[in-house]
């Protein structure tokens, strides 16, 4: 990602994606076939990387963090993706991580920032509902005051490291009838918890090695002081404002794809000879696999401005949705080319092509989908 040199790269950056690429060779790759089967991606892999550092680059030291930009969660994104791994969820731990950094107070952030950048700790957010998808002003999940504790009811789904969640950012309305005013978000700590249950491990088309849950809550009681933020019903205002990097790291995700599928595509036309010449001699070949290399050329560009803006704090949601809807379909689109050069052993889990292809599909769904991405680029337009 940040071999062009792009301007909010220096050094450290370079290092660490360094760093990071290697640790990922080593502890990753050789796990990821073992994490789609089993389903769970396994808790001391959490821990290792901890150790390593790649999960607190953007927070202060006095959080565990070593305090660089946002531009170092970038890299771990881009480098789970360049390594073709789609299991561990760190995309989600990421989210929460910013969540409480932004809007956690002192107490919060020392006690729960320290554990989930060192791995002790795994994060998931609890958004969608069966009901309304990505419609989070109108979530049904309902949280109403007992004294010092709020008691939750409702429903989750679809929701990553649902199973491993030590700590869970749930959306959850403090007032049915104020609309997006009246959603907040409340932190729960799983752990020993009453009336908190985790349903079964969804069944996807793809991402087999994440583990996406659904969530249930029948008067789970959580101190008021897990709120996040100084007051209820500003919980909508906080997931729009945390957006942008969520729907940027689906762009940079999906270019780290687009490198890897590239490079496995490269190397399997350059060996396989079909009529007694290199499928890599072929014409239709070599085009392909220009077209897929400019458009990854392209939004690489784009992300890195992307990345550069966001340090600025000068990313719009838009521009973010552009990101998001462009990167989604592009990393769709090369991995159909990218598989059809495989011919039919592209179809065979075995090749790691065919796994990729099932991994891309939901880019294009979670996050927004990218016909959501669309309405939000539209209305820019409407000035």
């Amino acid at each position: 990602m940040i071999k062009n040199s792009p301007s909010w790269a220096v050094d450290e950056h370079k290092m660490f994606a360094d760093s990071t690429r290697r640790l990922f060779d080593a502890e990753m790759a050789p796990k990821i076939e073992k994490w789609a089967e089993q389903g769970i991606v396994d808790r001391d892999f959490w821990k290792t990387v901890g150790q390593q550092g790649v999960m607190g680059g953007s927070i202060a030291e006095e959080y565990g963090g070593f305090g660089g930009g946002i531009g170092f969660d970038a890299i771990t994104v881009y480098e789970q993706g360049r390594t073709g791994d789609t299991g561990w969820g760190y995309g989600i731990q990421s989210i929460v991580i910013h969540y409480l950094n932004a809007y956690g107070s002192e107490e919060q952030k020392k006690k729960w920032l320290p554990k989930l950048v060192s791995g002790d700790s795994v994060a998931a957010i609890a958004m969608t509902e069966p009901g309304t998808g990505s419609d989070l002003q109108n979530v049904q999940t309902y949280a109403e005051k007992d004294g010092n504790h709020y008691k939750i009811n409702g429903s989750k789904i679809f929701i990553t490291n649902g199973h491993t969640a030590d700590l869970v950012v749930i959306v959850a309305k403090t007032d049915r009838n104020a609309g997006a005013k009246g959603v907040s978000l409340i932190v729960l700590e799983t752990e020993g918890t009453e009336g908190f249950r985790r349903g079964r491990n969804l069944k996807k088309l793809g991402m087999k090695g994440s583990d996406t849950a659904e969530l249930f809550f029948e008067d789970v009681r959580v101190p008021t002081a897990n709120l996040l933020g100084p007051e209820e019903g500003q919980g909508f205002y906080q997931l729009m404002k945390q957006l942008p990097w969520e729907r940027l790291m689906i762009g940079i995700t999906a270019l780290g794809f687009i490198d890897f599928a590239i490079d496995e595509t490269v190397k399997y036309v350059q060996d396989r000879k079909a009529f007694g010449s290199r499928i890599m001699d072929f014409q239709n070949t070599r085009f392909k696999l220009a077209e897929c290399k400019t458009k990854a050329e392209l939004l690489r560009s784009f992300v890195n401005d992307g990345i550069a803006r966001l340090e600025a704090g000068e990313l719009d949601a838009a521009t973010a949705s552009m990101a998001k809807w462009w990167g989604s379909q592009t990393q769709n689109e090369v991995m159909h080319e990218c598989l059809q050069l495989h011919g039919g052993y592209g179809f065979m889990m075995e090749y790691p092509i065919a796994r990729l292809y099932a991994d891309s599909r939901v880019q294009m769904i979670y996050g927004g989908t990218n016909e959501i991405m669309k309405e939000l680029i539209a209305r820019s337009l409407d000035v």
